[in-house]
């Protein structure tokens, strides 16, 4: 490499050669950016800081469908109404973020930046188990974030392009805050309502289901988390604010409006009020 300028004026670690991993190139380079990095595990005191709740997925016909509500929760107190929890990561996936907020909106920048970093240098795009395994390095790396009562929580949904049938095309991940990663099978919900939600799925999911069904589905699972969960919203017919969703299929992951999901959320609440049971 020339010594010349703009060469010189470039740091050499920019210059080096290494794998197509953003997150190992700032731990290289600027190790303190990193979200985990600033945490060792020791038992800490913490103010309260707001936390994301509840994230479902299924699997569908078509792919997958992620949803999320919009409520973060400082202690007993409602933080924010109209928080961003479920993110599109790249062309194919996406991924809902359940935990401590500011940490996990943190960690999701940093996986996007991750699945672009790797397609530029590579020219390549990750396998659907790739992108899984990276996130789980990244959750893996928080753990002494975690282990200070900061625990980050992702739920991962993604469209495998390698599989011709799109009705197994459809993948979702789950985590734990060690980084150990799992493959659910149709449905799954991470969160504080997730028991409830997974329970309303149990009830109500098939195999096969389509993707306007199964986005019903994962509104009707996150308005019986909030029924349950005081952490968790339901649907805000007032303030017209609704759960994001996000489906991903061949077309690649595509989130849904707010007026279109309003509008199978007020269908939702109307039905409740003849049936309450669902």
């Amino acid at each position: 490499m020339s010594g010349s300028w703009p060469a010189q004026a470039i740091p050499a670690a920019y210059l080096t050669p290494g794998a197509g991993s953003f997150t190992e190139f700032v731990a290289r380079t600027e190790p303190q950016l990193l979200p985990g990095s600033r945490f060792d595990g020791r038992p800490a005191a913490l103010p309260d800081l707001p936390h994301g709740t509840t994230i479902v997925a299924l699997a569908t016909r078509d792919g997958v469908v992620i949803a999320g509500d919009r409520r973060a929760t400082m202690g007993s107190m409602i933080a924010q109404r109209d928080i961003e929890k479920v993110f599109v990561t790249d062309l194919y996936s996406a991924v809902g973020i359940a935990g401590t907020a500011g940490l996990a909106v943190e960690i999701v920048r940093m996986f996007q930046l991750e699945l672009e970093h790797y397609e530029k240098i590579e020219s390549v795009r990750l396998s659907l188990d790739g992108k899984a395994n990276r996130l789980a390095a990244m959750v893996r790396g928080n753990l002494g974030a975690a282990l200070q009562g900061l625990a980050v929580v992702p739920l991962f949904a993604g469209y495998d392009t390698d599989i011709a049938d799109p009705s197994r095309a459809g993948r979702i991940y789950s985590y734990d805050v060690t980084g150990g990663r799992y493959c659910e099978h149709d449905f799954h919900a991470v969160g504080s309502g997730s028991v409830f939600a997974k329970s309303a799925l149990k009830k109500r999911f098939r195999p096969g289901v389509a993707t306007d069904e199964a986005v019903r589905l994962a509104v009707e699972a996150l308005y019986d988390a909030a029924d349950d969960d005081s952490a968790t919203a339901g649907p805000d017919l007032t303030r017209r604010i609704f759960p994001v969703v996000v489906a991903i299929g061949t077309d690649g992951a595509i989130r849904w409006t707010d007026d279109a999901v309003g509008a199978i959320a007020e269908q939702v609440v109307a039905d409740r009020l003849l049936r309450p049971g669902g």
